[in-house]
């Protein structure tokens, strides 16, 4: 008998049987619960709170707001909110991780899908059958280096030069206007409505594969991506910004990366003022000292954000992030604004 210990067993049809459904936001109205957890304590009352002040950032019509994404949310079912916060005119631009809009947003776009799975799975035979995992959710390995391929096709179709990953973003939206297979994804929600998208870490994604594939393909005449003139381009909007606030989901680079143009602006001689409004969801503990878990409090140290209407959430992101975006779609202040339009500056 042949020895198929490292062999798939035909099960991946199994373990990638059920879709992860990306919650509505519309479908439901979170006000009335929102407003009961106002009266209560721990983090009922943080959620309660980081929804009021993110309604005051809605409200307040010299207010950019930045959303910035780490973590696996998106693939964990609240990727449909982010493409609305957009949709509906609740965010002026986004810094994340790659993975996030990648190997998430635009691997879904492409027509792929995440599926529920477990934690408690063994994973040598995920590995075995090209199965993925995070945490509890699985994507398909193949699927995954289908979206790399397509990423190096697109950079092949370029002009040879620097790019931003902002840049090269848009570049991905406008491929996708003709060539997507799920539509209305956040890359193209953010296209449609001039809402740059800033990955800071951008190689550190399925992107990187991509890219490193395109430059393996064209030695000396291929793209590359820019990230100090990135860094630039999002001091440029805090400048240009009357006023700003922060809906940060997780920590990482992206929290640190927007919180720094408060002080890049500064050493460019430029007055600004620091993040008026600042909201941070994170399960991170500050103990360690890592800029995940740093409180917004930390942050006003540093002259990056104001404390006087900061909230710090310590929940796992997807169990309050849908009450906070329902409360704010429903409350409807977002009809009331008007489009910052941030691509059309650069």
């Amino acid at each position: 008998m042949s020895d198929n210990k490292n062999q798939p067993n035909n099960r991946k049809s199994d373990l990638l049987s059920k879709e992860v459904e990306h919650i509505d936001i519309t479908s439901f109205d979170a006000r009335r619960i929102v407003s009961s957890m106002e009266k209560m304590s721990f983090v009922s009352r943080e959620t309660a709170n980081a929804a009021n002040i993110y309604n005051e950032m809605i409200k307040d019509k010299d207010c950019t707001i930045f959303l910035t994404l780490a973590g696996s949310t998106s693939a964990a079912g609240c990727m449909h909110i982010y493409r609305d916060l957009v949709k509906y005119n609740m965010v002026d631009a986004i810094v994340a991780t790659g993975a996030s809009i990648i190997d998430m947003d635009f691997f879904e776009a492409l027509g792929f899908k995440h599926y529920q799975g477990s934690q408690y799975q063994d994973d040598t035979e995920l590995r075995n059958n090209y199965v993925d995992r995070i945490y509890d959710t699985y994507i398909d390995e193949e699927e995954l280096q289908m979206c790399d391929k397509t990423i190096g096709e697109i950079a092949d179709q370029l002009e040879p030069k620097s790019y931003t990953s902002r840049e090269f973003i848009k570049e991905i939206g406008k491929y996708l206007k003709t060539n997507a297979k799920k539509k209305n994804s956040l890359i193209e929600v953010a296209y449609d409505n001039d809402v740059p998208i800033f990955c800071p870490a951008f190689t550190d994604s399925s992107a990187g594969f991509g890219l490193v594939m395109h430059q393996e393909r064209n030695p000396k005449n291929h793209i590359t991506i820019d990230s100090i003139r990135e860094f630039r381009e999002l001091t440029e909007i805090k400048i240009k910004s009357k006023g700003s606030g922060l809906f940060m989901i997780g920590g990482g680079v992206p929290k640190n990366f927007i919180q720094d143009t408060v002080i890049c602006a500064e050493l460019l001689g430029k007055d600004v003022d620091m993040h008026k409004y600042a909201i941070q969801i994170t399960v991170a503990d500050s103990r360690d000292g890592a800029c995940s878990s740093s409180t917004l409090k930390e942050a006003s140290s540093w002259g990056k954000v104001d404390i006087t209407k900061e909230q710090m959430v310590f929940a796992e992101a997807t169990s309050v992030l849908p009450l906070i975006a329902s409360d704010a779609y429903h409350k409807g202040e977002w009809k009331n604004r008007e489009r910052k339009n941030f691509s059309k500056i650069f």
